[in-house]
């Protein structure tokens, strides 16, 4: 009878350490939602940021797990990358085609709730996160900007932009944030285009905005690759950066790693 008890604790043991395995090949579980995380090749037991990457339309956390050169981008930065997973096909998040009268809050909650929980699991400082994403991914980031901004040391919206145009005002301080988009792109162009009973916002009206409620002001221009920016700052050190490529609606995991570096340049991260 004891041998058998052994065996059955043994069991329980063992099953509750497959149940609680995560990663980046595994689903990370937090109540009826996940995400995944792919943690730095050779990391020690020093905490390591992180990139938090929100996916595009109809995108999953496993599919951004499956971004080979995201992923070695990422850890050759020394980085974890954290795939978030939307609570529908698209972001519910204000203004969006299958969610107009939605807040937003379903998505803000689990955010908090994933950094809270890979916190818990995995080596992460929390002081160095870069919330990004592209399309669909980068209009969640501008939300995040916009509804938590100190939950992240900055941001970076890629190909994506407030529903409907920018809110009437958002959190303060603003943080630093970074957009890159591609002159050229028919999906989400950078002057916003009419979808069903809603329409992607312009480009140039959310730069405005956070650019006055963060108080920058120009701080000249730079050239990165196939990225022109104009480059803004304000008294506390934060950066507000428009990038721009002659492609169209394009992803390069390049991108990531210029926008985190301009923010650790900054002295963001």
């Amino acid at each position: 009878m004891r041998h058998l008890s052994v065996i059955a604790a043994v069991c329980v043991l063992l099953g509750a350490g497959v149940a609680s395995a995560c990663g980046a090949d595994t689903d990370c579980r937090i109540g009826d939602r996940h995400y995944r995380i792919a943690m730095p090749d050779g990391q020690s037991q020093v905490p390591v940021g992180a990139v938090v990457f929100a996916h595009g339309y109809r995108g999953s956390a496993a599919a951004v797990m499956r971004n080979g050169n995201l992923r070695r981008v990422v850890s050759d930065m020394g980085l974890a990358l954290i795939a978030l997973k939307s609570a529908d096909d698209d972001w519910v998040i204000p203004a969006s085609p299958s969610h107009m009268e939605a807040d937003g809050s379903v998505e803000y909650t689990y955010v908090e709730a994933v950094i809270k929980d890979a916190a818990d699991r995995f080596s992460i400082d929390t002081a160095r996160l870069m919330a990004t994403g592209f399309s669909a991914g980068g209009m969640m980031v501008w939300n995040l900007a916009c509804t938590m901004p100190q939950r992240f040391a900055g941001f970076a919206a890629i190909a994506g932009t407030f529903w409907k145009g920018p809110p009437d005002d958002c959190e303060t301080p603003a943080a630093s944030l970074v957009h890159i988009h591609g002159r050229s792109d028919p999906t989400v162009p950078l002057d916003g285009r009419p979808i069903r009973e809603t329409w992607q916002g312009k480009v140039s009206e959310s730069m405005d905005m956070y650019e006055r409620i963060g108080g920058f002001s120009p701080a000249g221009d730079l050239t990165e690759g196939d990225l022109e920016c104009q480059s803004s700052r304000n008294p506390r050190g934060e950066i507000l950066e428009l990038c721009l490529h002659p492609g169209g609606h394009s992803f390069r995991s390049s991108y990531v790693k210029f926008a985190w570096e301009r923010l650790h340049t900054a002295g963001q991260l």
